[in-house]
């Protein structure tokens, strides 16, 4: 199984339209990947909740079901028991394109697994900086394709 971390536009994604690739590949893939999330998104979420409400066109507590049914896919670890120097190595490569990223690539390089984004300029920066464990959705509905057929 292929540990992914959810990069916060990820779930906003999905919040907004749950239907879509983003929440077929959260919903329907997992044979193949386990995803994880970390405190720094629920507190994106958090914050942009009424925008979030506003966008979807959802009740306040039929966005709280979305949300709480889409975080049961996710497992959360505690940032604290990542080690300093996955902290320092995501600060390097990230810190130029976006700070609040690096909770995200600090988590990714701890779990030795796979950033899901859909920020453009993040993907575009790590893979420039040869990470390569960086992939947009459409990148994520191939590699699923690849390891099911690899399964059978």
């Amino acid at each position: 199984m292929r540990i992914v971390v959810l990069d916060t536009n990820i779930v906003f994604s999905c919040l907004l339209n749950s239907t879509g690739s983003i929440g077929d590949l959260l919903f329907n893939s997992d044979a193949v990947f386990a995803f994880y999330g970390n405190e720094h998104m629920r507190f994106e979420i958090r914050k942009h909740w009424e925008k979030l409400r506003k966008i979807s066109g959802l009740s306040d507590s039929e966005l709280e079901i979305s949300y709480q049914k889409l975080l049961t896919r996710l497992n959360f670890l505690n940032e604290e028991l990542i080690p300093q120097k996955d902290w320092e190595k995501a600060e390097l490569l990230v810190s130029d394109t976006d700070p609040d990223d690096i909770p995200f690539v600090a988590l990714t390089r701890h779990l030795k697994g796979t950033l899901w984004t859909g920020d453009k300029a993040l993907h575009s920066a790590l893979k420039s900086k040869r990470f390569r464990w960086i992939y947009n959705t459409a990148e994520m509905l191939k590699l699923r394709d690849k390891i099911t057929r690899q399964g059978h």
